[in-house]
């Protein structure tokens, strides 16, 4: 029975350790992301202080749908008091990149526990997607690997709310008519110019960016759901012919 025990104990303690390794190369595997984060998370509290968010507002478009390029869309059509649909669908549109993701990270998670996909559903990211399946599509056990998708997850996740909250209490210092959204197009160059290495994607951001400059004078920011619309139609076209 006592060497039971002992086997059982030790087989705890590794286990225990094998988690915390996991959960902690998570979070070392994004810190080097948090930095464009954090100015980010800034801009977008000090902007929607400037849209005339309540500060508790603010935070909570934050922490309820923790994306950053839905959130600096949407905010402008909150405080411009545009149709529920016309947010809803635009949000929609502009997060669609998230089934894919969801898609590609799923038959990773299938063993889990239904509460754990809903967690890490909701922690879903691009950078947390980036890294984790990285991780995920590396030899070794899948075992513990939800874990270090939790810690990369939980790391950004935290640097986002800390980064919006400080943008919120800077937000009341900066003058009205400082463009704090122009942040948001230098964000999502950085992200796409590095994501153009062949034809289809190619194709698919001349698309999107030659429909959002036409339909620019759209009424609700109609023009950005149809330019992603547009885009993404043309990327598949041209996937398709050339495979």
């Amino acid at each position: 029975m006592a060497d039971i025990s002992a086997f059982v104990q030790t087989n705890l303690s590794t286990q225990a350790r094998a988690v915390l390794r996991e959960f902690f190369s998570g979070i070392k595997a994004q810190s080097p992301l948090m930095i464009g984060v954090i100015p980010f998370g800034m801009i977008y509290g000090a902007l929607a202080i400037q849209l005339k968010f309540p500060a508790d507002l603010a935070q909570a478009m934050s922490s309820i749908i923790f994306a950053g390029s839905a959130q600096f869309v949407g905010a402008p059509l909150l405080a411009t008091a545009a149709p529920g649909i016309i947010i809803v669908l635009t949000v929609f549109v502009i997060n669609l990149r998230h089934a894919l993701y969801s898609a590609s990270i799923a038959p990773y998670l299938k063993p889990l526990h239904p509460l754990w996909k809903i967690v890490l559903a909701y922690l879903l990211t691009d950078e947390a997607y980036a890294i984790a399946i990285t991780h995920y599509r590396a030899d070794g056990e899948l075992e513990h690997k939800h874990w270090y998708f939790l810690g990369t997850s939980l790391a950004l996740w935290t640097t986002w709310q800390s980064s919006t909250a400080l943008g919120i209490l800077i937000g009341a210092q900066v003058p009205p008519n400082w463009p704090l959204d122009f942040a948001m197009p230098l964000t999502f160059i950085a992200l796409v110019v590095p994501m153009l290495k062949n034809r289809a994607y190619a194709i698919a951001a001349l698309v999107a960016g030659g429909v959002g400059v036409l339909t620019i004078g759209l009424p609700y920011k109609l023009g950005l759901m149809l330019a992603a619309v547009m885009g993404i139609a043309a990327g598949m076209i041209v996937e398709i012919k050339h495979q």
